[in-house]
This record gives structure tokens, sequence and C-alpha cells, in this order.
């Protein structure tokens, strides 16, 4: 499905019940909307799944402009293609910049979100001197991706260490997953890491206190730079759960996809963060 927000051709999946509530799914840096498509059988049976891909990736357009990838702008596109859906309220998850963008239409826009799952995810860069440094970082990245192309770029991104739990991945998912990356243009890469870097947005730490949705944070037990994220963001935020699965890394919902789709479906059911832990195989700290 293309839809048109702000000027922009977003192309998006659909999948669920019709009447089921709705759940938008934010992908990462380099995903897509097939991101999700494995989960549709499971979510697909209590939710409505709208599954777009995000500025720069896949097949929604690539505009050449860097001020149309900041996350406020991603954030403010998502409005406009729910409303042209007719959809009022949603659940939204995201994983790593989709948790970014997912966690900034709460923030912007919380009439519009009832409950908020951010997946290895963060608020972004505390300090103007750590968000220097990482725009500094993600600018020599994106002329790397220019000089030298998506091929040498998705060989680079593959092996760093945030990644290197998927190593033991079947080599069917792990060639799946190349195989998307690869598609993605120059364009689109280089410009979402310069507008919507944790560099180059916002701060959200000292606004986590103002959600009033039912949160829930995902972090894979191998993921220990995410998993001090979590810890430090569950302590600022009211209604948060934080689950960590075990023998995850990064990527959680590819490398224990079962688990991860239990755990959604499971909290998208209950009511209020009191309910008893998900699963008692798991370890979980609210």
């Amino acid at each position: 499905m293309q839809i048109n927000s702000n000027d922009l051709c977003y192309h998006l999946e659909v999948c669920g019940v019709s009447k089921g509530f709705p759940l938008l799914l934010l992908h990462g840096f380099t995903g897509d909307a097939s991101t999700w498509l494995p989960f549709c059988p499971s979510w697909g049976k209590h939710s409505r799944l709208i599954i777009p891909d995000i500025i720069g990736h896949g097949k929604t357009e690539a505009p050449e402009e860097i001020h149309r990838y900041s996350i406020e702008a991603a954030a403010a596109d998502m409005i406009v293609l729910l409303d042209q859906l007719e959809i009022a309220q949603i659940d939204v998850l995201g994983y790593s910049m989709g948790g970014r963008l997912a966690l900034t239409i709460a923030l912007l826009y919380p009439e519009r979100v009832r409950k908020l799952i951010l997946a290895s995810s963060s608020p972004g860069l505390k300090t103007e001197e750590e968000r220097t440094f990482r725009r500094m970082k993600d600018g020599e990245l994106a002329d790397f991706i220019n000089e030298h192309g998506i091929q040498s770029f998705v060989d680079y991104w593959e092996a760093i260490p945030l990644f290197s739990t998927m190593v033991n991945l079947p080599n069917r998912i792990k060639e799946s997953i190349r195989e998307q990356r690869l598609s993605n243009s120059t364009t689109g890469l280089t410009n979402s890491l310069l507008g919507m870097g944790t560099g180059s947005q916002p701060s959200w730490w000292e606004k986590l206190n103002m959600l009033t949705c039912e949160v829930l944070l995902i972090t894979g037990e191998k993921d220990e730079k995410f998993c001090r994220i979590a810890e430090k963001m569950q302590a600022e935020m009211k209604k948060a759960l934080w689950i960590v699965i075990n023998d995850g890394g990064h990527a959680i919902h590819v490398e224990q996809k079962e688990k991860f789709g239990t755990i959604v479906s499971d909290f998208l059911s209950i009511k209020t963060k009191e309910e008893d832990c998900f699963d008692s195989r798991m370890d979980c700290k609210s």
C-alpha cells in the first residue's frame, strides 16, 4: 500500500484482524516493513498491524533534503498516515531507531498512544557533548556509504559488535536480512544517519516522566549497553515494565522471535503493569 504523508510517498503493509486495536510497528536503521511480517500470524490475531517503511528505507521515498528526516518530521508523518487510515489511537512498537521514533510519537502526540513498546532502544543522548561526537561519527559513516557504496557499508554494519550475537542465526535468516539491507538506497541511509541519528535528535531523557501511557521496555540479556539504558529509562518513567530476554542480543525480535512475540502479545492484552510477569522463565524487572 502507498500513502502520501506530508508530500512524501510512504509504503506500508497492513495485516491482522480489521477490528483489532491498531499496532504501529517501526523497524530499525537499515530495516524495512519486512522486519515485522513474520509476526503477522501471531500478533494479527489480536491487533491490526500497520507496518510502514520509515523515510529513506525500503520502498518509501528517500528525499534529498536532510531536514525531512528529522525524528520530529518522521513522527509528524506517522500521525498524518494514521489520520488517512482513520486511526485515532494506537499501540506502537519500535526497535532501535524505530524505538526512538516510537518514543517521539508518544511524547509529542500523547493522546494518540495507548501503549508503548521499546525494544533495544533509547531516548537519545543526554549531553550536547555526546550528541556532537555522535553527529561527527554519523557524518563519517555517511561519507563512507557515499564513497564505498551500500554493499561495503552492509559488510561493515554486519560486523559491528552490536550485532555479534546474530552470528549463530541460521544462514537463511542471515542471508534474508542481508538481502533486505542491500536493497536500501545510498541517499536514504546517509540522510537517515544525518537527520535521524541519536546525535541529531533531541534528548528525551528529561521528558520520560511525562509519559502517561503504559510502557514496556525489552532488551536482550547479551546487549549490555541497552540493558543499562533500559534500567535508567525505567527509573525515569511512571508506568514502565522492563523485561530482559535470556540469550538475546540487540536484535531480540530476530534472535528470540518466539519469546519476543509472546511478550508483546501478553503486554498488549493486560490492563496494568501490576500483572504477573509474563513468563517465569524470563527475567522480569518491574
